[in-house]
């Protein structure tokens, strides 16, 4: 998926816990296989090729995941969408040769076939249809929480009563330390990396952070992030770093980059609207927001 994952268990038998961790690594593996667009005869692939053509079936594993993303696709009014894949590379490849910004137009006319309202899902066939040729979906924005969730899953139902899955940063924690406490998240601090701003105790949590300071290019003194806004074509500004708390690693993931789109007031908004859910923004200037019922130093 192009992230590391580590996986922790807590436990008595150290043997028993690399089985339990052996088979939350098989679980991320295969939901790699079912998702990767780096593969021909990967499901999603399949849905790609077939795009403004034919429905292709699918697994009704990828059908559900498909069906929650265009959920969350319309609770952030296109925020959030998994047929981005359609934006060509040679628009935004954010390495050192890009200096200058493509034109407005230009930029629209290249995210045009990203819509998720143009998925067309077949319950009682479990198939799936992009209807415009050129579009393809991916799930870059989701794959990563769905992974995470699931490896926790399996070794829960294996007996694992406390651990720890880390996707690069994003990360599902359960159960408590060997010491008998919670476990403690450091939240990233977007001007130093690798740094911590301040500390989390949880359990039974998801933690995932969108943020401009890993991948971005830097034209006439201006940083441009990486996270690209399906509506516009051109990259987000504004927003440092947004991190997301909640009780599903997938949701946590899936909610980092469309708040970050949505910008410091929408965004709050419609996280203060949810349950079981709490954002901590960082915005251009170092001012930081929170949700409303979470605090922090």
């Amino acid at each position: 998926m192009g992230n590391r994952f580590e996986l922790s268990v807590v436990a008595d038998n150290e043997y028993w816990a690399g089985e339990k961790i052996a088979a939350g690594i098989d679980e991320i593996k295969r939901i790699e296989t079912l998702l990767t667009t780096f593969s021909d005869d990967s499901e999603t692939n399949r849905v790609n090729q077939n795009a403004g053509l034919k429905p292709v079936a699918v697994s009704r594993e990828t059908f559900e995941l498909i069906k929650r993303s265009i959920k969350i696709s319309e609770l952030t009014q296109g925020a959030f969408d998994i047929s981005y894949g359609s934006i060509d590379k040679r628009l935004w490849n954010f390495d050192t040769t890009m200096v200058s910004l493509p034109d407005k137009e230009t930029a629209k006319q290249m995210v045009r076939l990203i819509n998720y309202k143009n998925i067309d899902l077949d319950e009682t066939n479990c198939t799936v249809f992009l209807k415009e040729k050129g579009m393809r979906i991916g799930f870059g924005g989701i794959g990563k929480g769905y992974a995470a969730e699931r490896a926790k899953q399996i070794m829960m139902m294996q007996g694992v009563e406390s651990g720890v899955v880390n996707a690069s940063g994003d990360l599902t924690a359960w159960g408590l330390q060997p010491s008998g406490q919670p476990w403690t998240v450091g939240v990233v601090d977007p001007n130093l990396a690798g740094e911590v701003f301040s500390y989390m105790n949880i359990t039974g949590l998801a933690i995932a952070t969108s943020g401009n300071y890993e991948k971005f290019i830097t034209i006439n003194g201006r940083k441009y992030s990486h996270t690209i806004d399906p509506h516009t074509g051109l990259p987000v500004t504004g927003i440092k770093s947004v991190t997301i708390v909640t009780t599903n690693a997938e949701f946590a993931d899936a909610m980092a980059t469309p708040v970050t789109i949505m910008g410091v007031k929408a965004g709050l908004s419609l996280v203060n609207q949810l349950n079981n859910i709490e954002a901590i923004i960082i915005d251009d200037n170092d001012q930081l927001y929170t949700s409303k019922n979470i605090h922090i130093n």
